[in-house]
């Protein structure tokens, strides 16, 4: 059943015992709009499998208690943050649990007892509506988690709306954080020489594909393929995608521009499409998603630039004009 903010916050009194378990490899977005809530109602902030380096920061920096790869079944109700497939909870399974997510598509929703879910540019502002609505105070550890969890989740606002900018000035205002420290926070993220091969390797690897004035990049890397996507629209691409061979299945990471955006590009959708001709799990933003699947690496990669093709065939690219 889909609730409001109000509705969300009035269900969760209901519960002693709560569970907020966040995805595989968690990020900022969903670390600290977990620890938001269990700060604001009372819970434990769960990894079902561990997080990002960021997030790892953001972990230690806000001194954040985590528990990792909990038992649902020890909990009275898990809400799940952020997370719109089973697949992203490694199809742990659940039995009590709630929804709060700003993906496209949440299949997630379908069995919840109940779920808060809208489009916005990070569960970090719906969070933050949720809190407003109780009338908790935004501490300073809290506005800390959900302003980078914005930061991050925007592309450091390249996929911002005016909704964003209003929350994020907002959380400013109530809690004095500035947003310079959130800056400084994560600067200091270590970068460690296996990320920075990788980003090697992933430019060297590059196959460039050009559709009128637009560039789809393709590479290939053994970790970090969410990052290296990231690269390699900063250094040219208008669309990216990287595949990464686990043990039994690949992922695909994908990253597009706002000007590939607004042209018709939505990773998302792409990514949930082509997940479906091989049984696996594939979603996220128009700018930014990814798939896991059993398949070859190749010719999923092939499918997810053919897809790009045929939405950005015959339109221009405002920065060749």
């Amino acid at each position: 059943m889909q609730v409001d903010e109000v509705g969300f916050y009035n269900r969760l009194l209901d519960y002693h015992n709560i569970l907020y378990l966040c995805h595989r490899n968690a990020d900022p977005d969903a670390i600290s709009s977990a620890f938001a809530l269990s700060e604001a109602i009372g819970g434990t902030v769960g990894l079902v499998d561990g997080c990002n380096r960021v997030a790892s920061l953001l972990v230690d920096k806000l001194e954040i208690d985590v528990v990792e790869s909990p038992d649902p079944k020890d909990y009275d109700l898990v809400v799940v943050v952020d997370t719109s497939t089973s697949a992203q909870l490694n199809d742990i399974e659940l039995s009590n649990y709630c929804v709060i997510d700003h993906h496209a598509t949440t299949a997630l929703t379908e069995n919840a007892s109940f779920y808060l879910h809208r489009n916005a540019t990070s569960v970090a502002e719906i969070v933050y509506d949720v809190l407003n609505c109780m009338g908790a105070p935004i501490m300073h550890r809290m506005a800390l988690g959900l302003m980078a969890g914005i930061v991050t989740d925007t592309g450091h606002f390249k996929h911002a709306t005016s909704k964003t900018f209003k929350t994020f000035g907002e959380i400013i205002e109530s809690s004095g954080v500035e947003y310079a420290e959130v800056l400084d926070m994560m600067a200091s993220t270590p970068q460690d020489v296996s990320m920075r091969i990788a980003m090697l390797k992933s430019a060297s690897r590059a196959t460039i594909e050009r559709v009128g004035n637009w560039l789809v990049v393709t590479s290939n890397v053994s970790s970090f393929g969410g990052s290296a996507s990231s690269m390699l629209i900063n250094i040219g691409g208008d669309v990216a995608f990287v595949g990464t061979a686990r043990s039994e299945s690949i992922r695909v990471s994908g990253r597009a521009k706002r000007d590939a955006v607004n042209a018709g590009v939505n990773l998302g959708k792409i990514m949930e499409e082509i997940s479906g001709h091989y049984e696996g799990t594939g979603g996220g933003h128009a700018g930014a998603a990814g798939i896991d699947v059993v398949a070859d690496m190749d010719t999923v990669l092939f499918e997810c630039v053919e897809s790009v093709k045929q939405i950005l065939q015959g339109k221009e690219n405002p920065l060749s004009l």
